[in-house]
């Protein structure tokens, strides 16, 4: 069975986040490393445990036939220039959140991947948590119905504690706070409501604590979502609370209820004064040594060893989740709704 080779793009915290999951894969090593800091191969193969090449020079990195992926894990402007870069390469791609900080160059992305015929895995990695699968498992049974209105926030504070603060502020690498991180949130609200989004509107505001004033971008932001068929969303991400990471995941169906890890059903006849309980690890830490990769990535050389995308987090399901994000970041910035 075919082993592929992996080039990670992009040498910090959450690179070794990926490295590990991916060396973890049964089809699947990580065999070379790009940096813009040089770095000893003897040092990086003892480290991982396996022969590590390392460059300073990507398209070195990207000329070497040995290599069959990459994995993305760079600053988020650097995301589009080394995907486009990726994929002339002829490299399959594992790419980082956000795909781009520009709609314009996310579909510069999915037209230069299509052209090369190579599969793509977007790091919507929540999709793949337990807390989300049981969710999206119990959704698809209909023990709650039909969802007419669901509410999924990021709540989590992105203070001078957190290791990518320094560049994270800068809105030229940030974003805004659901580019940096509160598309997760987004994303799973998509993942049980479906993408046939109609309106966004969106609002944002910013804490007056002194620790989030370095902040280039504003750092609350709330958005409302209609879907063409009339249902209702709400996401949120708020990187500037005073509290512990908390992934509110609050689901309203035709049957019953949906709270996190706590469930009503009437099909069940359940107690109308009481939860009932969903055993699941929760998504309770932005910790990305925490992160789902593991399942994603098995998943991603499975499906490349099938040459089919793989299912959750294809390029296509990362395009609609992304061109969702740039709605309501255009809403926020006009101050006016925003038809797709």
């Amino acid at each position: 069975m075919k082993k592929y080779n992996v080039g990670i793009i992009g040498y910090s915290w959450v690179a070794t986040a990926h490295i590990t999951a991916i060396n973890k894969s049964p089809n699947a090593q990580v065999t070379a490393i790009y940096s813009s800091r040089p770095h000893d191969d003897a040092a990086e193969s003892e480290k991982w445990g396996s022969p590590i090449k390392t460059y300073t020079d990507l398209n070195a990195m990207l000329s070497d036939k040995s290599i069959d992926a990459v994995s993305i894990t760079s600053y988020s402007d650097q995301h589009a220039a080394q995907a486009v870069a990726a994929a002339r390469a002829g490299k399959h791609i594992i790419l980082e959140k956000p795909m781009a900080l520009s709609w314009e160059d996310c579909l510069l992305i999915d037209s230069e991947v299509k052209k090369a015929g190579v599969k793509v895995c977007i790091c919507f990695e929540c999709r793949y948590s337990n807390q989300f699968m049981v969710t999206k498992a119990l959704v698809d049974t209909g023990l709650i119905g039909d969802i007419h209105y669901a509410e999924v926030d990021y709540l989590h504070g992105l203070g001078p504690w957190y290791g990518q603060y320094h560049w994270n502020i800068k809105k030229a690498k940030g974003g805004s706070s659901i580019l940096t991180a509160g598309c997760h949130a987004l994303d799973a609200m998509l993942l049980f409501m479906g993408t046939d989004v109609e309106e966004v509107t969106s609002y944002e505001t910013k804490s007056k604590n002194p620790i989030f004033q370095a902040y280039e971008y504003t750092t609350s932001r709330v958005s409302i979502f209609k879907f063409k068929d009339g249902r209702v969303g709400k996401s949120s991400a708020i990187i500037d609370c005073i509290q512990p990471y908390y992934f509110h995941t609050h689901l309203f169906g035709s049957e019953g209820s949906l709270l996190d890890d706590k469930f009503h059903s009437e099909k069940l006849g359940t107690d109308h004064h009481l939860w009932s309980s969903l055993a699941m690890k929760m998504l309770d830490t932005g910790d990305v040594a925490d992160h789902p990769y593991q399942a994603q990535f098995d998943k991603f050389f499975e499906c490349l060893l099938e040459g089919v995308d793989m299912p959750l987090t294809s390029l296509s399901d990362g395009i609609k989740t992304h061109e969702i994000i740039f709605a309501a970041d255009k809403s926020a910035a006009t101050g006016k709704p925003v038809r797709l």
